[in-house]
């Protein structure tokens, strides 16, 4: 048997590939993210996974003001080399066109970051997407995890203006109740009766 010939994107130019460089390559894997000029690409999703996903998803879609839109899997152009794909996300209404043709957004028009922890993303949601995020001045991330069963743990980080980091403000097992970056009250435990 002869071996297929490798699409021209699994050789990265010298100099590492570019957030441009995602909208050009033909037959990429769907949701690639770039990290660090490195392309990223994602396990099969699992169920808790995709639970999560939906529950965060349809529930903050009905918190959020008009000013807001809810969207799930889109990037986030954080600099030249960095292209992530947030598994939720929180953006500003006027970043959407009348069309809804984008391909992903700027971190300025997002308010709000989710990553839902796989076992094959735990480095880069739990240290590297944070860090990521931050420095873009994303001001508010929420890392979640699986608990026992099929419950979700979400963990709210706010970002500090004087470190530029983000900081801890709480972790959620059963509700998640706050008032920023508008008011939101989620039922953790209807993961399953959505």
């Amino acid at each position: 048997m002869t071996a297929e010939p490798l699409p021209a994107w699994a050789f990265p130019p010298p100099d590492g590939f570019t957030a441009q460089d995602l909208d050009r390559m033909p037959h990429l894997p769907p949701h690639t993210e770039l990290i660090d000029g490195s392309l990223v690409f994602v396990s099969p999703q699992k169920y808790f996974h995709s639970l999560a996903v939906d529950l965060l998803t349809t529930t903050l879609r009905e918190c959020a003001p008009r000013s807001a839109r809810v969207a799930r899997e889109m990037a986030v152009t954080l600099s030249r080399r960095n292209r992530p794909e947030p598994d939720v996300l929180v953006l500003s209404a006027t970043a959407v066109s009348a069309e809804a043709e984008e391909t992903g957004y700027h971190p300025e028009d997002v308010s709000l970051v989710v990553e839902v922890v796989s076992p094959d993303s735990e480095e880069r949601d739990r240290k590297r997407k944070p860090q990521l995020y931050a420095e873009a001045g994303i001001e508010h991330f929420w890392r979640v995890e699986k608990s026992t069963g099929r419950r979700p743990v979400v963990y709210v980080y706010e970002l500090d203006p004087a470190s530029g980091a983000y900081v801890a403000t709480g972790i959620h097992h059963d509700q998640l109740k706050l008032s920023v970056p508008f008011a939101i009250d989620i039922d953790l435990t209807r993961i399953d009766r959505l």
